[in-house]
């Protein structure tokens, strides 16, 4: 079972930045699109955004411009960096790939106030 590990949550005010961080076992880095995907209290994990094995990436529309998802390879490391957070980015964030295929991990949490 490959699990990921999430960190650099924390809490921040309205308009700050975080830089999130997920370190998985090379093997599986390399050979996979990952994705962030955040879930807040009382609604479904969404997929925030994604980075293939090139480095392309695709963002849900109420993260673009804010926030950029990108790896290091040879950390087998992928960041997001999150700014002007808003308070309804409050969530717990996780990585995994496109496909879900990895143990779910503690996630990290994000806590945003007004």
């Amino acid at each position: 079972q490959v699990q990921s590990v999430e960190s650099g949550g924390g809490q921040v005010q309205a308009g700050g930045s975080l830089k999130l961080s997920c370190v998985v076992p090379k093997s599986t880095f390399e050979a996979n699109t990952i994705c962030w995907y955040r879930e807040a209290p009382g609604k479904e994990r969404e997929m925030v955004a994604r980075v293939n094995m090139g480095g392309s990436t695709v963002y849900a529309d109420f993260v673009r411009d804010r926030f950029t998802i990108y790896r290091d390879n040879e950390k087998n490391t992928v960041f997001l960096q999150m700014n002007d957070l808003k308070p309804e980015d409050t969530a717990l964030y996780y990585c995994n790939t496109v496909f879900q295929t990895w143990t779910w991990g503690q996630g990290t949490q994000v806590t945003v106030s007004p």
